[in-house]
């Protein structure tokens, strides 16, 4: 048979803790009721109730102390795992910088290289220039256009006639020859000098 008593006596007859017997109210483990503003506990007369109830508790305190016991394993397995982490990112940190010192020297080396050979070719092309230069500054330049005069010699030297000549440069002025300019303006054919091999 159940009876009421205050927390207080539920705490001493159960062998507990006050705040264990509020616990267990809390977590529907005591029947509880709250009366003139005071929490009262439902107990059992009945010695084999109360002996399994104590059971009961005790089992949940150990099954706690087990959990708790996991939990903290755990814990620490999570630990050494960031411990081993740390390690981990210490070394790739290491690693990272001494490869991006070795790019740097490595880089520093290529562009020194380059220098150099960019000055060397830069000295052969100096010197290339100053023997050649001379050669080309001496060769004369090449009139652009002739005279109607030295293309109808170059013609004749073609074995042309006059009349051919003639029939030449209007049948070219015709189809549109770019070697050939008629300026209306001035009314003359401007030539470009040539050798007008398929004249011939």
């Amino acid at each position: 048979m159940e009876r009421l008593v205050t927390t207080a006596q539920a705490a001493e007859i159960l062998g507990i803790s006050l705040q264990g017997v509020h616990y267990r109210i809390k977590n529907n483990q005591l029947k509880s009721i709250k009366q003139s503003g005071k929490t009262y506990v439902y107990l059992w007369d009945d010695k084999s109730k109360k002996d399994a109830y104590v059971a009961s508790v005790e089992e949940i305190a150990e099954k706690k102390e087990e959990n708790s016991v996991s939990i903290q394993k755990v814990i620490e397995g999570k630990d050494e795992q960031i411990v081993l982490l740390k390690k981990s990112v210490k070394w790739l940190r290491r690693q990272y910088q001494e490869e991006i010192a070795r790019l740097e020297k490595n880089q520093d080396k290529i562009i020194s290289v380059f220098d150099s050979e960019i000055k060397l070719l830069q000295s052969a092309f100096n010197e290339m220039r100053s023997v050649y230069k001379p050669k080309i500054e001496a060769r004369p330049e090449k009139n652009k256009f002739i005279s109607l005069q030295d293309f109808t010699a170059l013609m004749k030297s073609y074995k042309k006639n006059d009349n051919e000549i003639k029939n030449l440069i209007i049948k070219a002025l015709k189809s549109g020859d770019k070697r050939f300019i008629y300026i209306k303006k001035t009314k003359k054919v401007l030539i470009l000098n040539e050798d007008f091999s398929d004249f011939k």
